[in-house]
């Protein structure tokens, strides 16, 4: 049985944040407010759909979707862009690939002890968050 996920989090580490937004081709102006943020996600799952919320003072951003099942998403609050989207349990990560403009585009979500890791993927650039459950 994959991970359950569900819960909020709240981000403790943010590392290359800049380049993947770099890579979406995301404006200075809103690149150098959102790297200043500390979002918080809020993820409900429930079996294998889920719903993923990212709330923050500048934006909030939800998706829903059940797995193995491919979605049309928009990207808003981010990039602003469409893609399909599908996400799939790869063992113990909750894992997304994002088709459309940007090559190599994605994220992974998954735990290690009582963090939950986040992996955002455009092109060649790698964004690595951690988040800590709030109790």
């Amino acid at each position: 049985m994959p991970a359950n996920l569900s819960g909020t989090w709240n981000m403790v580490s943010n590392v290359n944040f800049e380049g993947y937004m770099v890579a979406l081709g995301v404006d200075f102006a809103t690149r150098k407010i959102a790297s200043m943020l500390k979002p918080q996600k809020v993820i409900k799952q429930d079996g294998h759909c889920f719903t993923i919320q990212t709330l923050s003072s500048l934006r909030n951003y939800e998706c829903s979707f059940k797995t193995g099942e491919e979605f049309e998403e928009v990207t808003k609050g981010m990039d602003n862009r469409t893609c399909k989207s599908v996400v799939n349990w790869e063992n113990e990560k909750l894992v997304c690939v994002q088709k459309g403009e940007k090559r190599n585009r994605g994220w992974a979500h998954w735990l290690e002890g009582d963090e939950l890791h986040l992996e955002l993927t455009c092109g060649d650039q790698v964004c690595k968050q951690i988040y800590k459950r709030t109790m």
